[in-house]
């Protein structure tokens, strides 16, 4: 390889300009073309290299129609018999043909005689192919895909590959196309590990894309396919090469050692009821290694429903305090931000440690007044929402920074959101279950800790599905509820009554309970409201003066009120299974056994029936957030505008979760044994960053 072509870091090696040329320099492809391309995402040649076969059509020639699968496509060579015109304008235009067995028609709409009359003579031999159906026992191809000379047969291929199109585009110009920018192939060294690609029978890479573009048979389109599965690890591993760089890069970034002495935490577990579940203690464990490192932590915790997250968030935030730090815990909402407050208070008093909460309700002198004492170090852990990053707000010393609920953030924001102190270690937390695949392409650039074990106490809930029309049958058993000194959650779907929609309104639902159950049990709770009205309400439930509270999915997350022992989600089938799963998630949390009536507006359809039959068959948020995935796809699990999850052209995240953590070790080994990424193998990935358009690993790599 020249110079050029190793990737230097300068621009895009010289070998890869052709494929990333304008795709209008591809044959057969106009301005026209170009537009209808750039709908598919094709912009470049490498877009359409990447851009695989669908499906095929067997072309392979028969002797006669008789026999054949119908209705399929046939290829055939035929006898041109009669022409016959339609009576009337816009009927059928029928051509005789005789093969080698059997006579049969070919059928035209809106035809030109004269045009037919040249491309099909009588008398003639023909070679057609297209699709036959049988109509009144009559065989008919309508509309051939081929009509050729017998001697210009060999030009229909055996077996053609189907792409994606769209409307105005055709097979025609997508082979011709794809056909062009294979010629431009350069010859590119290996950025697989040789043992690897040998043991598993992989092809080189330009040959596993002359190989994936010219199918010979349907097997040839499988996923499993070598081919297929070496151009899918290629993105895969050009994504986890990305990650563990940005992983790299923030280990590289100087840490600062926080190692606590183990007072503060030591008075907190003595003030608990329970001891710290196992999972509980190895998280924490795993937490203060990373905090005592001289790098920085970027760590995910992932915590299931009631598995005790604030726990072991409380005590690394309390190893930063120790240290003579502060720590900060950020929330998406101001409702889990007051409820982290209250949820860390107590403990946070047992340790006599100071905690504050700052959100964007903070004004005027009481705002100035918490500023000044955060700077001063007064407050030793702030809890708030995404305001405590706004510039003005100053920390004396903060070691800690803990982001909880961000799944809604990706890579690019987490890079940015670690360079607020000078070396802040990062804990992400999420009570949204992710599956492995998932946590692979989301997070594969941070260290895991999972909470899968229960705190001792926490009950398990009973889960019914009720049918909606059982409705007055379930306010009658709430009554007998509320008179035994229990309280309730009811959610609906959406604020108020929409034309569009069916869905009860929490508006509606709200004068209705009232009505049936008192005026003072009943509060409503929505994310339309002031923010006041809001806390007024939560308050009142929390303290117990109401027994029902009404809400939207504002309450999915981190509300805690552990005597609310019954959860109605009302037209449960509109919601999605990781909501549904928070959702129950809010009750089960004190002494008294727990109910999830799900109620349903029947018939429900077959992912409406699967979904809630989760529901009812389970409690493990992992098994319920793979269902999810396989339900629903990756992009929505997460939300793929936001969540910074890679779209890729090949690889399937849900089915190749295997092949993504054998890309995510062999990245971060490639980056192990050459950090700089300047031996023969790290060049060559150098140049599959570029060939995947991995811009930002590209400038990971400039300033590393």
């Amino acid at each position: 390889m020249s110079a050029e072509s190793t990737g230097t870091l300068k621009g895009r090696p010289e070998a890869l300009f052709p494929l990333f040329a304008d795709v209008e320099t591809l044959p057969g492809v106009g301005p026209k073309s170009a537009k209808l391309l750039a709908v598919l995402r094709i912009e470049k040649p490498v877009d359409l290299l990447l851009t695989l076969p669908q499906s095929g059509i067997d072309r392979r020639k028969r002797a006669s129609v008789l026999g054949a699968d119908l209705p399929g496509v046939v290829t055939v060579e035929v006898t041109v018999g009669q022409h016959h015109a339609p009576a009337r304008r816009g009927g059928a235009y029928r051509v005789a043909v005789e093969d080698a067995q059997t006579s049969f028609q070919i059928v035209f709409f809106r035809a030109h005689d004269e045009y037919l009359h040249r491309a099909l003579p009588t008398g003639a031999r023909r070679i057609v192919s297209g699709k036959v159906e049988l109509f009144d026992g009559v065989a008919q191809m309508v509309h051939p895909d081929y009509m050729l000379p017998a001697d210009e047969g060999a030009e229909i291929p055996d077996f053609e590959p189907i792409y994606p199109l769209t409307a105005g585009l055709t097979q025609g110009v997508m082979r011709k196309a794809v056909t062009g920018a294979l010629t431009r192939l350069p010859d590119l060294a290996e950025w697989i590990d040789p043992g690897q690609k040998a043991q598993q029978g992989w092809p080189d890479w330009a040959d596993a894309l002359r190989t994936a573009h010219a199918p010979r048979t349907m097997a040839d389109l499988g996923a499993t396919h070598p081919a297929r599965v070496r151009l899918a690890y290629d993105e895969l591993m050009a994504h986890q090469l990305t990650l563990a760089l940005a992983r790299t890069q923030l280990k590289r970034s100087k840490g600062r050692t926080t190692t606590g002495s183990g007072t503060l935490q030591a008075r907190v577990l003595a003030a608990l009821p329970y001891k710290p579940t196992g999972a509980q203690t190895r998280a924490i464990a795993e937490i203060s290694a990373d905090m005592a490192r001289e790098m920085k932590m970027n760590r995910l915790l992932q915590g299931d429903v009631g598995s005790g997250k604030t726990l072991v968030a409380l005590n690394a935030l309390l190893i930063a305090v120790e240290a003579g730090g502060q720590g900060v815990m950020m929330a998406p909402t101001e409702i889990l931000a007051r409820q982290h407050l209250e949820g860390l208070r107590p403990l946070a008093e047992s340790a006599g440690v100071v905690l504050e909460i700052l959100t964007g309700r903070d004004k005027g002198a009481e705002r100035r007044a918490k500023l000044a004492a955060l700077a001063a170090g007064n407050i030793h852990i702030l809890v708030g929402t995404h305001a405590v990053f706004q510039k003005d707000v100053e920390f004396a010393d903060l070691r800690l920074a803990i982001i909880d609920e961000q799944h809604r953030f990706g890579v690019r924001q987490r890079l940015e959101l670690g360079r607020k102190g000078a070396a802040v270690d990062v804990l992400v937390m999420t009570a949204t279950p992710i599956p492995r695949s998932l946590s692979l392409a989301q997070y594969g650039d941070m260290d895991i800790s999972v909470l899968d074990e229960k705190p001792p106490g926490r009950k398990p809930i009973a889960t019914a599905l009720v049918n909606i029309a059982r409705m007055g049958e379930v306010v009658e058993r709430l009554r007998r509820a509320i008179a035994e000194g229990r309280q309730a959650y009811w959610v609906c779907p959406l604020v108020d009554e929409s034309k569009m929609s069916d869905l009860s309104s929490a508006e509606e639902r709200f004068r209705h309970l009232r009505a049936a159950l008192g005026e003072g049990h009943v509060r409503l709770i929505h994310g339309q409201m002031p923010p006041e009205d809001k806390d007024a309400a939560m308050t009142a439930f929390q303290n117990g003066e109401a027994s029902v509270l009404v809400a939207t999915t504002v309450i999915e997350v981190g509300v805690d009120v552990p005597n609310a022992s019954i959860m109605v989600i009302e037209r449960a089938e509109s919601f999605g299974l990781a909501q549904l799963h928070q959702l129950r998630g809010r009750v089960g949390r004190g002494s008294a056994a727990s109910t999830c009536l799900l109620m349903y507006q029947s018939p429900l359809s077959e992912s409406g029936e699967r979904r809630l039959a989760t529901m009812r068959d389970t409690d493990d948020g992992f098994r319920i957030a793979e269902v999810d995935l396989e339900m629903r796809g990756a992009g929505d699990v997460i939300g793929t505008a936001q969540s910074g999850l890679p779209r890729f052209r090949i690889a399937d995240l849900e089915g190749q979760t295997a092949l993504m953590a054998v890309a995510q070790s062999d990245a971060r080994k490639l980056l192990s044994d050459d950090p700089d990424m300047t031996g023969p193998r790290g060049r060559a990935a150098r140049v599959l960053l570029w060939l995947m358009e991995r811009d930002q690993a590209i400038r990971l790599i400039s300033v590393g």
